[in-house]
């Protein structure tokens, strides 16, 4: 397994990030991998964009601010 290191963390993160994982029964340590590894499950601003991109255009009939009418129903 290998070690992560995290430098330069000011004194009011550190103590949040503390009072967090104590509050979680967890150590600092596993409070910060879990937040690692769950910040690995969604997918990057870059991702976003380049899957929006390649999808093909479609056009809505009455316009988008009539589909947000439809989908909103009745007032």
């Amino acid at each position: 397994m290998k070690t992560l290191q995290i430098r330069n963390v000011d004194e009011k993160t550190h103590r949040a990030l503390k009072m967090r994982a104590a509050a979680e029964g967890r150590s600092l340590s596993e409070l910060a991998l879990s937040e690692l590894r769950r910040s690995l499950e969604r997918p990057t601003r870059r991702e976003i964009l380049d899957r929006l991109a390649g999808r093909e255009p479609f056009d809505v009939p009455g316009g988008s601010a009539e589909a947000v009418r439809q989908e909103r129903g009745p007032i």
